[in-house]
């Protein structure tokens, strides 16, 4: 029998998140979904049957990948595969299922094979975001648990299991209507964050000034992704004034980079480093011109994630934290900067921090505190 939790998981992602109607065509894959992820795969398909869709399974290990990094040459690297182009050209749901094994497949890859082939996949890249932003392309990414993700976490698995179940709701009786109350919980802040034309981020590790004239704040209430929790814009390009110090690990591809310190001027990361892998940082700052600038600002809000676990889906919905990150911005923010990367770095604002809007301040010690 399955895991009841696992059947509501299933529902929310599919009647809630992706609203999937008769005759859509649904890819289901992930980075990797291996067949750890049965349980909840199978589930998926049932909803999605149900729901009169059509599921598309593409299933992989870390193994294959990192065969796939390791021996493809500069031709294969640029290679694009027409099956995944038909999925982000023409497909109208797109579910990303991940179950990693080993997190850390491809933390020893050279950074210049990953920066080849993010770039000969810019393109997919761009149509993605571009019909993810005007809703033609329907989406959510949610990882399985797995004794990786939750080694990473430092929980057992069944810890960790409990802790991504509750913070999907999927623990209570019915999780759609407390993802419906969650998002007219956010309104408020949105609504107040709409109305701002700069922001002044400040605390123990940021002092940072962005632009958010004319960008749009977009609540994030368990629609794109599971678990969700935040509040995201895409700051003015060249706005980004200061200096940040990451609280935490900024982890990208299973590389782990710590204390890492960012200074931008104009909008544009002018110096960077880390105290741990600064080489990996500077050649992904490399990847192409969008890079060094900011693609997003995200605000966690989900109160039942209190822990760093190493997994950024859950890390960037955090209470209490905010996340800059680098490369690639939503166009539906208004954002304009294209990149083939986009990493999320958190910063903790629970001691200390501090949004102003316009010289107003509207959130302390990791709340907001406007009436």
């Amino acid at each position: 029998m399955a895991d009841e939790r696992l059947v509501k998981l299933a529902r929310v992602l599919i009647q809630y998140s992706t609203r999937i109607q008769p005759g859509d065509r649904v890819v289901i894959h992930g980075y990797p979904l291996t067949v750890a992820a049965e349980p909840l795969l199978l589930e998926l398909m049932r909803e999605i049957l149900v729901a009169g869709g059509h599921p598309h399974v593409l299933m992989g290990s870390e193994e294959m990948r990192s065969l796939y990094f390791r021996q493809a040459n500069e031709a294969q690297i640029s290679y694009i595969n027409p099956l995944l182009r038909m999925l982000d050209e023409e497909f109208e749901v797109d579910i990303r299922l991940s179950s990693s094994g080993n997190t850390r497949e491809l933390s020893t890859l050279d950074p210049a094979q990953l920066n080849r082939w993010r770039a000969a996949r810019k393109e997919l890249v761009d149509t993605w975001f571009r019909r993810t932003g005007s809703g033609d392309l329907r989406w959510v990414a949610t990882r399985y648990p797995t004794y990786a993700y939750a080694q990473d976490a430092e929980m057992s698995l069944a810890e960790f299991e409990d802790f991504y179940f509750k913070s999907c709701f999927v623990d209570l009786g019915d999780p759609i209507e407390r993802w419906t109350q969650f998002a007219a919980a956010q309104a408020q802040a949105v609504e107040r964050l709409n109305q701002a034309h700069e922001l002044h981020l400040q605390g123990p590790d940021i002092d940072l000034k962005l632009n958010v004239d004319g960008r749009s704040f977009i609540p994030c209430s368990g629609e794109v992704n599971m678990p969700d929790g935040e509040i995201f814009t895409g700051p003015v390009e060249d706005s980004a004034q200061g200096w940040v110090r990451f609280s935490y690990p900024c982890i990208y591809t299973g590389v782990e980079v710590d204390g890492v310190e960012l200074t931008f001027s104009d909008g544009r990361v002018a110096e960077a480093r880390a105290a741990k892998n600064d080489d990996y940082l500077q050649a992904t700052l490399e990847a192409d011109a969008g890079a060094r600038y900011l693609g997003e600002l995200g605000i966690g809000t989900n109160e039942n994630i209190q822990r760093f676990t190493r997994t950024m889906l859950f890390d960037e919905k955090m209470a209490g934290t905010i996340h800059l990150a680098l490369g690639g911005g939503y166009p539906e923010t208004g954002s304009t900067n294209q990149s083939a990367i986009h990493w999320d770095m958190l910063v903790n604002m629970r001691e200390g921090g501090e949004i102003s809007a316009d010289g107003e301040v509207i959130y302390r010690d990791g709340a907001f505190i406007f009436e």
